[in-house]
């Protein structure tokens, strides 16, 4: 780091004589060079004309895409909102057709491209089970492209299914009710495959189902979970104390605000509420470096951009009582990992109970789910590191030090380097011995090809004691008894009025006008004639698209009020986040 700044500088600040003998000022040397080139009108001013020309185009085509994401959001909900993966599948398990319907679907994948899958299966490898995250988004992350979980599970030869999920839940849908699916899911994949125990691939919120399908009372045990960015201490704060999210959390109330926005769509929430609290989160990127990205490159970003946003944009539905069964007990009453949590057969749910073994993959660079609410359970559920092997069980975990959230289970480059390191260890790590390991990738490329082994995988046994400390958790004890009694004073003074008034109104109506969904559709010409024109100009811009050259001074500028529009946001977030915690503490203590 000191390297760069030091040549930054020097390039800045001072130049080389043409005898390379001496070094002068920049400004001396320009002054020198205004003297000497003769005046000539394609100069600044020609500049100035072809950035004035791309900037143009590129806004013609950038507000065209935008048309084009909400004509795709359009459509994909016309559709049903199936999942957007890139792989031919087949239906083989509806569980709406369930005893205990839940609107949770099995699929298989059939081909990728035009390979057929049956040439290069290996029959020896289980099944792997891909499982997205329920979050407010549909399904179709963990394999919307070739690089992705589902591809590489498919290029190293496994079996691969894919659960996922309707837009709309079943009647009165209960976790319970999910973790039955699951189970029944589990156990086709693995007598279709002759016995063998299926790899569970759990992104976010799908991992911590998996978890609790592993220590059902009644649940099938799968072969290796693997939790990518998961949460499952939700009380784990950090040295700074909470996260963001936990923080604002916590300032809501508890339960009863989910609860009420269920109540008011009738029994049904809306999940573009949750993506709207991902959004607001970070809003440098959401609201604005996303966008100015796709600006900037435009005439190649279009592809990749439409994509993402055709599975981001997909809002889903719950069932009033999953959603505030997940809050209550998991983000709010953090009954998971104190062994609370209680399902609606009598089950109390036992970490301890987990027999299969676990991969954990979190990153330093998550902010939603960072490495301490991934693994600060086990420190919480094993007293040590001899409890845990006296369990007989077996604990991997792995850490990424950049990547963000989605990247754990979206990113190209990750999928080619630890997710299909993971599937080429998982056989190894079923035979470990009972303990704590870190899975530590050796990659001197840093991007290696699938076709070569270009990395070493090593794993190092560690220490429960030293894993993290335990986190303190009386604020959030705090919390937890705020949201009980604020959730009994609206479910007994105000939520017999709030029902009565959704009979009244119509909630797919409520849920159309949901601001999230409107500053997306209203760029579709189909809803606003006003953006009729965009499809005539950003044909004639593609016919004769003019690009600024790369040293063109005012490309620079422009990406300089880019950095300090972000950096603006920014630190207005990082002045809120900061706010936040001071009411946090002030409410809950330190």
């Amino acid at each position: 780091m000191k390297t760069q700044t030091a040549t930054k500088k020097k390039d800045t600040d001072f130049h080389a004589t043409p005898s390379g003998k001496s070094l002068i000022p920049v400004k001396k040397k320009i002054a020198s060079e205004e003297k000497k080139v003769p005046f000539s009108p394609f100069g600044v001013w020609g500049d100035l004309l072809e950035y004035q020309i791309d900037a143009l185009q590129r806004g013609v085509l950038f507000w065209d895409t935008l048309r084009q994401r909400s004509n795709n959001m359009l459509d994909h909900e016309k559709a049903g909102m199936p999942p957007p993966l890139a792989f031919k599948y087949e239906t083989i398990m509806d569980a709406r057709t369930f005893k205990r319907p839940s609107n949770y679907a099995l699929l298989k994948i059939l081909e990728t491209d035009d390979a057929c899958l049956e040439d290069c299966l290996d029959p020896a490898k289980p099944p792997v089970i891909v499982v997205d995250p329920r979050a407010g988004h549909g399904p179709g992350i963990g394999g919307f492209k070739r690089d992705s979980e589902v591809g590489i599970a498919l290029h190293e030869g496994h079996p691969v299914y894919f659960v996922m999920f309707y837009p709309d839940p079943e009647p009165h849908q209960t976790i319970a009710d999910i973790l039955e699916s699951m189970k029944i899911f589990v156990g086709k994949a693995s007598s279709l495959h002759g016995g063998k125990k299926p790899i569970l691939y759990g992104n976010c919120q799908a991992g911590w189902l998996i978890t609790l399908l592993s220590a059902h009372c009644k649940g099938t045990t799968p072969g290796l979970s693997v939790l990518n960015g998961s949460p499952l201490s939700y009380w784990a704060s950090g040295d700074k104390g909470g996260s963001a999210m936990q923080i604002r959390g916590s300032l809501s109330g508890g339960v009863w605000l989910t609860r009420f926005m269920a109540d008011l769509g009738g029994g049904i929430l809306n999940g573009a509420w949750l993506v709207q609290n991902f959004e607001t989160l970070a809003p440098a990127q959401a609201v604005w470096g996303k966008l100015y990205n796709l600006y900037e490159h435009t005439d190649t970003e279009q592809d990749r951009f439409l994509d993402f946003e055709l599975w981001w944009n997909g809002f889903y539905r719950f069932s009033e009582e999953e959603i505030t069964k997940t809050v209550e007990s998991l983000f709010i009453g953090n009954k998971l990992e104190r062994g609370g949590m209680v399902l609606d057969d009598d089950c109390h749910v036992d970490l301890k109970d987990i027999k299969n073994p676990m991969l954990i993959f979190a990153s330093e660079g998550d902010d939603l789910t960072p490495p301490r609410q991934a693994l600060h359970w086990i420190r919480a559920v094993y007293s040590d590191t001899k409890a845990l092997k006296a369990a007989g069980q077996r604990i991997v975990y792995m850490i990424n030090k950049h990547v963000g959230h989605l990247g754990i289970f979206v990113s190209a480059k990750v999928a080619r380097l630890e997710h299909r390191a993971i599937l080429e260890q998982a056989s190894h790590i079923s035979v470990l011995e009972p303990g704590l390991y870190e899975m530590i990738i050796d990659n001197p490329t840093d991007d290696p090809d699938c076709s070569h082994d270009q990395y070493k995988v090593s794993f190092e046994e560690r220490k429960i004691e030293d894993l993290c400390d335990i986190a303190p958790q009386a604020p959030f004890e705090a919390v937890r008894k705020v949201s009980e009694r604020n959730d009994q004073l609206y479910r007994t003074f105000f939520r017999p009025w709030v029902q009565a008034f959704a009979k009244f109104q119509n909630g797919d109506m409520i849920r159309q006008l949901h601001p999230l969904r409107l500053k997306r559709i209203m760029f579709s010409e189909r809803l606003n004639p006003a953006m009729l024109p965009l499809i005539f100009m950003a044909k004639s811009v593609q016919e004769n698209r003019h690009k600024a050259s790369e040293d063109n001074p005012y490309i620079k500028m422009e990406q300089q009020a880019a950095e300090r529009m972000i950096a603006v946001v920014e630190s207005k977030t990082a002045l809120r986040d900061e706010q936040d915690e001071k009411m946090f503490k002030a409410f809950y203590g330190e």
